[in-house]
């Protein structure tokens, strides 16, 4: 046997002795980066699919004599040329025949679509610096989109994008900015995604797209926003803002107040202040500046109203007092103040103005039932305080009562007294 036994139980360990594979077995056996891809593949998802060395790089994995293992004649094609990875991989990628045999619900449109991405087309006009197939989903340990470890899988993809373009060497020739995935780690999104643990929020994938990687027209911004916005962007078709922002030269709909990759929690500091971005188009004391001013003191008017309810009501519960009822009415308010953030897109006082009195009206009623709670807790205290002076006045006229019977019956058990003689 050509192999040594020491190369067949490596080869077995790696679950693979049920059927003969050179490759593997010979570059186990080897050293430095050689030996990296027989160690790398088995984490590998085609490897968990049958497919082995052979598959991709061609030749005989049958045969123990390397000549005839990498031969032409049996079909090695060695390490394919960067710029012909994408059409490599999309020989099965592309083809249904073949996936519907390992993964019937995978895309066979992929390379398709890679094509039409900025990284596509520029790899076909010669730029082999562009990212490829293997840039984003490695090269021998491919992993399932949902593997937690996968650079695809949703937590890792800003940062998997970020490896060329944050490298400032990389974008200089395409004059791109490399402080997007810094703004976007300072982001909402980012920290839904990573805090909150929720993998539907927003990375780059979202916006751009993945194999049709492109950055967003500026006339669809609003739109691309509106995928997961819904509510957000009918308001917002509806504003003026719509016909000023979108189109050519308007400047891109929703980043204009809120960014694009560093997207923080709005507030109604957009609206007034010192950073205010409404005071980027208008002057201070113009209508539309009073309109945002007044649109503002309304909503912290609501949102300190309900604050007030939630105190006391909080309060009242504390001293044991039923005030459930009071406290689901509350969330009807912050509902109404979720819609009234919500009109403010819409840039219509009198559309903003029905949730934000309804939302007040909320805020009276449950603070005036948090108060009620309140003053019952102190009648309660008061009747307790009473009952328990009556209770104590009472015990005391018992015992004295007691004394007094008690003192009459110890007169009688001695009987009159004689005189002297």
């Amino acid at each position: 046997m050509r192999a040594p036994a020491i190369l067949f139980l490596v080869y077995w360990s790696l679950g693979v002795a049920s059927a003969a594979d050179s490759c593997v077995t010979c570059h186990s056996a080897m050293e430095g980066d050689t030996k990296g891809p027989a160690t790398l593949i088995k984490n590998d998802v085609h490897f968990a699919h049958g497919l082995s060395c052979a598959d991709c790089h061609g030749g005989d994995r049958s045969s123990d004599d390397p000549t005839i293992a990498m031969s032409k004649a049996k079909g090695f094609k060695g390490k394919p040329a960067r710029t012909a990875i994408p059409r490599f991989c999309a020989s099965c990628h592309a083809n249904p025949d073949i996936m519907r045999k390992f993964a019937p619900a995978e895309r066979v449109d992929q390379y398709e679509l890679y094509q039409t991405s900025v990284h596509g087309k520029r790899l076909a006009a010669g730029d082999a610096n562009v990212a490829t197939c293997i840039d984003c989903h490695s090269v021998h340990d491919i992993r399932a989109v949902k593997d937690s470890l996968s650079p695809v899988h949703p937590l890792h993809v800003a940062e998997t994008c970020s490896r060329c373009h944050s490298d400032k060497l990389k974008m200089a020739p395409y004059k791109i900015p490399t402080n997007q995935f810094e703004e976007y780690r300072s982001s909402v999104h980012w920290e839904a995604m990573t805090k909150r643990g929720d993998l539907s929020a927003p990375s780059c994938a979202s916006c751009h797209g993945n194999h049709g990687a492109k950055p967003p027209d500026v006339e669809s911004v609003a739109a691309v926003c509106g995928t997961c916005h819904v509510t957000f962007e009918a308001l917002y078709e509806k504003s003026v803002h719509q016909a000023v922002f979108s189109g050519a030269g308007g400047g891109g709909g929703c980043i204009v107040c809120h960014s694009n990759h560093g997207i923080h929690q709005p507030s109604t500091a957009m609206l007034v202040g010192p950073n205010a971005v409404c005071s980027a188009c208008h002057d201070a004391g113009t209508g539309p500046a009073k309109t945002a001013a007044q649109m503002a003191a309304w909503i912290d008017g609501l949102d300190g109203a309900l604050k007030q309810s939630e105190t006391v009501l909080a309060r009242a519960e504390e001293y044991g007092m039923e005030v459930s009822e009071a406290q689901v009415r509350l969330l009807d308010g912050r509902e109404n103040l979720v819609k009234s953030r919500l009109a403010l897109h819409a840039i219509d006082p009198g559309q903003m103005r029905q949730p934000i009195d309804a939302g007040m009206a909320i805020a009276r009623e449950t603070l005036a039932a948090g108060q009620a709670a309140l003053r019952e807790k102190d009648f309660r205290r008061w009747g307790l305080a009473v009952s328990v002076i009556l209770i104590g006045i009472a015990i005391l006229a018992i015992r004295f009562l007691i004394r007094r019977i008690e003192a009459n019956g110890s007169r009688e058990a001695r009987g009159p007294q004689q005189g002297p003689l």
